[in-house]
């Protein structure tokens, strides 16, 4: 990412029933400031830690993140994979509040943008329709071509 006064270091984790997931969406979304980086545009950042949940109830929910902090990371990002996977992971919003009140680090959800196959069957099946998941899919939501790219 771009040279800036900001120096964010981000942790990506990414749900445990994608653990053989190599990164590869998340780093070139990173890479080229797609998805859920496009906030970092004009900020020196690099991906720092990547790890998984544990498993549900992600009980490395409790530990990851306090590694993360020491060595620097600032902004914890939970993969696509939780919002996009079926069904979208119920533990998230329960994640966000305990590393923010525990940590203090700022938790987005998302990382590479949503691909368009998992976007049409969401959109099908309703999924995504309250509030918090709205919330939790708009850094990931982009044009069809590049939801396509990501397929």
């Amino acid at each position: 990412m771009k040279n800036t006064m900001e120096n964010i270091k981000l942790g990506i984790i990414i749900c445990q029933r994608y653990h053989t997931c190599a990164g590869g969406k998340c780093f070139r979304s990173f890479r080229n400031g797609e998805g859920a980086f496009r906030m970092y545009k004009n900020a020196d950042a690099e991906i720092a830690a990547y790890t998984t949940c544990g498993g549900c109830p992600g009980g490395n929910i409790e530990y990851a993140p306090e590694e993360m902090k020491k060595n620097g990371v600032t902004h914890v990002h939970f993969a696509t994979g939780f919002l996009v996977g079926y069904p979208p992971c119920p533990y998230m919003e329960h994640f966000e509040k305990f590393i923010t009140e525990k940590y203090g680090m700022k938790v987005i959800f998302g990382t590479h943008p949503i691909p368009q196959k998992y976007f049409l069957t969401h959109s099908k099946l309703n999924t995504w329709n309250t509030p918090f998941l709205q919330r939790a899919i708009a850094p990931t939501l982009v044009d069809v071509e590049t939801r396509l790219r990501y397929d």
